[in-house]
């Protein structure tokens, strides 16, 4: 793998948990969301610090330049954040639902008592 391809790596990992612990702090995303964008960093750097690795992996599943293998990667990892952020919208969602669900039965039960 080439210096400029390790480096990139190296700058992108880094640059994105920095950018993932400035939302954090300014309260924009929760601690459980900045794990997911933490995780992925980290592989990011790791890729970047243990290329062996990737050429190895690269050349097993048969990739002739090793930026084609990499930019699958970024699409792998991007798949599994869409598919985990996903879930968790369907979680909040169901809970909306519900919440909206004991609302209206209070407001009624409220609606109730006051008519007595």
């Amino acid at each position: 793998m080439s210096q400029n391809l390790t480096l990139t790596l190296i700058i992108v990992g880094i640059a994105l948990v920095v950018l993932t612990t400035i939302i954090l702090k300014k309260g924009r995303i929760s601690e459980k969301h900045a794990l997911l964008w933490y995780a992925m960093s980290l592989i990011i750097i790791l890729a970047g610090i243990i290329p062996q690795v990737l050429v190895e992996i690269s050349q097993k599943l048969g990739f002739t330049v090793m930026s084609s293998f990499v930019i699958g990667i970024f699409i792998g990892i991007l798949i599994m954040l869409t598919m985990a952020l996903t879930v968790m919208i369907a979680g909040q969602k169901k809970k909306t639902t519900l919440l909206i669900q004991e609302i209206s039965l209070l407001k009624a039960e409220v609606e109730k008592l006051k008519n007595k």
